[in-house]
């Protein structure tokens, strides 16, 4: 069975909302998954609200060998930037 973390789309026409899943890649689009990473909603009001992701268990996912899609990846890099650091909360 091979996972991959990939994005669900939702939402109205012209207004996108997405959530990014662990899914089988053979799984419809936006069919069947396992998990519920995260949200995307590229239009958001607030930039606060347009991305929201789960790191920790994106790295458990990606440790048992599920692979991301271009988008999914691009997301994760984006939210791993935008997260504070440990360093920063503390202080």
């Amino acid at each position: 069975m091979a996972l991959k973390i990939r994005l669900q789309r939702h939402g109205a026409s012209h207004r996108p909302f997405y959530r990014m899943v662990v899914t089988e890649a053979l799984a419809r689009r936006d069919g069947r998954f396992v998990e519920v990473l995260g949200t995307y909603e590229p239009q958001a009001k607030r930039a606060e609200d347009e991305l929201s992701v789960k790191l920790d268990r994106v790295d458990y996912w990606k440790s048992v060998g599920a692979k991301p899609t271009d988008t999914a990846a691009s997301l994760i890099r984006k939210a791993r930037r935008e997260a504070p650091t440990e360093a920063s909360a503390e202080v």
